[in-house]
């Protein structure tokens, strides 16, 4: 293929995309009713003029028969009155006249058939544009449905879910994170209060033990003369009570310790 050829093809066909891009559905089936309107416009001229050729016709039919009957009774009255001649020549222009009404009878049989293929096709295209008007009316909404489609398909990829849920998961952790810290806070806060109160519990043994020597003091330098400080039970496997049983029986008898 010669350059010019390819040239003139490349053209073509970029001519015929950017058409194809510029066609609006809406804009071309309104376009195409409307052909079809103008179609139908010059369809029902050619019925109305086939059918008043065809009046016309049927007319000059009528008439050339009209004078052919009338040419024949011309000529019977011609012979009743002994005129042959004239007669005859009666007789010459009912012929003429019939023969155009055979003529004009044929023309007109001929014409009956083509009025009733143009009525048949005038009915046929007023169906269709009916058919093609609803079906326009059906893709327009279609279309509009679609583009109205198209169009939230747009706003729904311009919009960023995912960056907004994991803003959401950060918040969320985030929360979660103050809430965690909260609650150790208020256990330490627990714990330091416990700590408190068992120092004021420690506070309360040693006041307790002091009131207790004090006790213990005063309770021994009132014992009478003579009288021994009862032995306390000593339990062999308590340390403590042992320790306790010695010191009572050295404060009952201070001299044999000695």
């Amino acid at each position: 293929m010669s350059f010019f050829g390819r040239l003139a093809r490349l053209f073509r066909a970029n001519a015929n995309a950017a058409i194809s891009a510029a066609e609006d559905p809406v804009f071309i089936l309104d376009q195409a009713v409307e052909d079809m309107q103008a179609d139908l416009v010059r369809v029902r001229q050619a019925v109305a003029t086939a059918i008043a050729s065809q009046k016309r016709v049927e007319q000059q039919w009528k008439s050339a028969d009209d004078k052919a009957r009338t040419w024949f009774e011309r000529a019977e009255l011609a012979l009743r009155r002994g005129e042959e001649d004239l007669a005859r020549e009666a007789l010459s222009r009912r012929k003429a006249e019939a023969e155009s009404a055979a003529t004009l009878k044929a023309s007109l049989s001929v014409q009956e058939g083509q009025v009733s293929s143009l009525k048949k096709s005038l009915a046929a295209l007023e169906g269709k544009i009916a058919e093609a008007s609803t079906k326009k009316e059906m893709l327009k909404a279609r279309q509009q449905a679609a583009e109205a489609q198209q169009n939230l398909q747009g706003v729904l990829s311009g919009v960023n879910t995912d960056g907004a849920m994991a803003a959401f998961q950060r918040m969320e952790e985030k929360v979660l994170q103050q809430e965690a810290r909260g609650q150790a806070l208020a256990e330490l806060a627990g714990s330091d209060l416990e700590s408190q109160f068992a120092r004021l519990d420690e506070g309360s043994v040693d006041d307790e033990l002091a009131a207790l020597k004090a006790s213990i003091s005063g309770t021994a330098g009132a014992l009478p003369p003579g009288s021994s400080q009862p032995a306390l039970p000593a339990s062999a496997d308590d340390p403590v009570d042992v320790l306790f049983s010695e010191t009572a029986q050295h404060q009952a008898n201070p001299s044999s310790a000695g």
